[in-house]
């Protein structure tokens, strides 16, 4: 039992349920394709969550890399390799490798001029896309992308093409993401970064090389991004340029900010169920939706920077807000 909990705890295992059972519920209220963007999303957000909610870096451009997956796999599904493993695979392997250049760059930096840094980037992967069109498609995207049926040893083969069958299939990659991003954090890696998030002069006093930390995470991050990526690109049959702009890469920050990533590892995962959902709502209310989500945010950062998990463990602990993904500096450097 305490192995169980140390790789899904409770909570866990309670969101992994309930994902499993929404396709039950969704198609009452015509969302079949909303707990897949979900999924996606969530794996997104929970993996940069680990750069902003637990080594404190504000990377502002972090949706060029959930692009560069979704083109990526693109790419390599059509002109090259075909099928689908492997697309996927090139996908977040293309991902890691461009995060890995960037974050040599970036690694470094502190404040502000990573911030710039993360967007300077963000907007340069941007461009190629319209520079390289003859591959990308430009502006009109790279389309024909297909969800191939997948083999099962000793099944057969399931077919994606379904939106209940994809589901399933994203479901899987969140599973399996969510819980490898349990163990980072509470590993003695994931003890460093919160303590670079909590003083990094310390931290390299400490003995930790905090570059080579936080391009690690930096790294790390790419991983999850690139995975939604494909996987965002299969659900939509196509990569397109809009999902890194900084408006987008914008969107994660908001999604770990109003769930509260600085509150509670599961924080990112609220914060997109909610964001998706108001987007869906605001929508059917006006063309301008981005107004009532701009003053949505200016809400949460006035009254409850935390989050909604941050006001809810205020609630719960009158004290005040614990900062959770902050824990107390490592007592020696590794060996």
């Amino acid at each position: 039992m305490r192995a169980l909990n140390r790789w899904a705890p409770p909570p866990m295992l309670a969101l992994f349920v309930f994902f499993l059972a929404l396709p039950a519920v969704l198609p009452r209220f015509g969302y079949t394709y909303l707990g897949t963007e979900v999924m996606i999303w969530a794996i997104f957000a929970l993996g940069y969550n680990l750069l902003l909610g637990y080594t404190g870096l504000p990377a502002f451009g972090h949706g060029a890399f959930f692009g560069v997956g979704a083109y990526f796999l693109g790419m390599s599904q059509k002109w090259w390799t075909g099928g689908l493993w492997l697309p996927l695979l090139v996908g977040v392997g293309g991902t890691v490798v461009c995060g890995a250049l960037v974050g040599r760059f970036v690694a470094r930096k502190r404040g502000i001029y990573f911030a710039l840094l993360t967007i300077a980037f963000g907007v340069m992967f941007w461009f190629l896309v319209f520079v390289f069109d003859t591959w990308t498609g430009g502006e009109d995207g790279l389309t024909g992308i297909s969800r191939l049926a997948v083999g099962l040893p000793g099944v057969g083969y399931l077919p994606l093409r379904g939106n209940v069958a994809f589901y399933y299939f994203v479901y899987a990659w969140f599973l399996v993401s969510t819980v490898c991003l349990w163990r980072i954090v509470n590993s003695p890696f994931g003890q460093v970064i919160r303590a670079i998030k909590q003083s990094e002069v310390r931290a390299r006093a400490l003995g930790y090389d905090t570059a080579r930390y936080k391009w690690a995470v930096f790294t790390l991050t790419c991983v999850f991004a690139g995975l939604a990526g494909g996987l965002y690109g299969l659900a939509r049959f196509g990569a397109f340029p809009e999902p890194m702009s900084l408006q987008q890469s914008g969107n994660v920050v908001l999604m770990c900010l109003i769930g509260g990533g600085f509150a509670s590892f599961y924080g990112p995962v609220l914060g997109v169920v909610v964001f998706l959902v108001l987007r869906d709502l605001f929508s059917t209310l006006t063309d301008h939706w981005m107004l009532l989500y701009g003053l949505l945010f200016m809400g949460v950062i006035l009254f409850m920077p935390e989050g909604i998990m941050g006001l809810a463990q205020r609630v719960r602990r009158p004290t005040g807000f614990h900062d959770t993904t902050a824990g107390p500096l490592p007592l020696r450097p590794p060996s």
